[in-house]
């Protein structure tokens, strides 16, 4: 029985492998630093060391972490590799972000969306930019949770339509528009993400062109409530999708974001190693 005092540590002697395709900042700290605190361990692998589908096939490393380790987070770059992996190990896989979802991210922007209105059931967010796998992950838990959600994309990259089809039946499709101002009147969250992710390096040009309309500027937030706040997943390129006013501004609740990306990820570490 834990004794008043005692360090809250449901994850002693549990170990998390942590598997790395993509370079690292906010998923690698907070999965790191949230096994610690709970009484576990993490154990980052690189590139170099788990070279999925090159060195050893993908189905081979989820069944022989299962035999070492508690848990698996990977950040990767194809989503199929998540789901491989998933269907091999005998131990919980996390999606820590793949080219279609960014689940870890959703908990996090709506742990801070609920904490800045009190809940979540209404509440209307917009996301401006790449229908990309941000916004995928931000729908489907906008569909679960009752929030209104709004994506004001450029043409050709609105989201994935199965996507859609999927918060349909969770709940609640989000609104389409390309126009960002209609999207963002009167919402109460403006989101907003890079315009080029990691692995679209030969497209930052043509797209600085495409998506320069979506950049979230003093401006834009003019059109939203009077009390709304700005969220972005970072890291942030100012000047481009948003300037610097906004991210540094009073509106702005950025970091309080990437801080709830430790304890969003803490509840799930416990949920599914506890």
């Amino acid at each position: 029985m834990q004794k008043a005092g005692d360090s809250f540590q449901p994850l002693r002697g549990k170990t998390l492998a942590m598997i790395f395709q993509k370079p690292s900042n906010r998923t690698r700290v907070s999965f790191e630093v949230g096994m610690y605190q709970l009484g576990g361990h993490a154990l980052p692998l690189s590139p170099q060391e788990i070279q999925m589908g090159k060195r050893e096939a993908t189905s081979d490393i989820g069944k022989t972490l299962s035999r070492y380790t508690d848990g698996i987070m990977a950040r990767v770059f194809g989503h199929e590799e998540i789901e491989e992996l998933a269907v091999a190990a005998d131990v919980p896989v996390i999606n820590g972000l793949s080219d279609l979802h960014h689940p870890c991210q959703a908990l996090a922007d709506l742990l801070t969306v609920s904490e800045e209105f009190g809940a979540l059931e209404g509440v209307k967010i917009t996301y401006v930019g790449d229908g990309n796998n941000v916004a995928h992950s931000l729908a489907l838990g906008c569909a679960l949770v009752g929030a209104q959600l709004t994506i004001a994309h450029p043409e050709g990259h609105p989201p994935n339509p199965e996507i859609i089809e999927l918060t349909v039946k969770l709940g609640a499709a989000p609104t389409l528009t390309q126009d960002p101002h209609e999207g963002v009147a009167g919402s109460q969250v403006v989101y907003t993400d890079v315009w080029a992710s990691m692995g679209q390096e030969t497209e930052a040009e043509e797209r600085k062109k495409k998506f320069a309309p979506y950049q979230v500027d003093e401006k834009l937030m003019s059109f939203a409530d009077p009390d709304a706040v700005f969220l972005h997943c970072l890291p942030a390129h100012r000047g481009e999708e948003v300037t610097a006013g906004v991210i540094d501004g009073p509106k702005s609740r950025v970091f309080d974001q990437a801080e709830n990306r430790l304890h969003a990820q803490k509840a799930l570490l416990c949920l599914l190693l506890g």
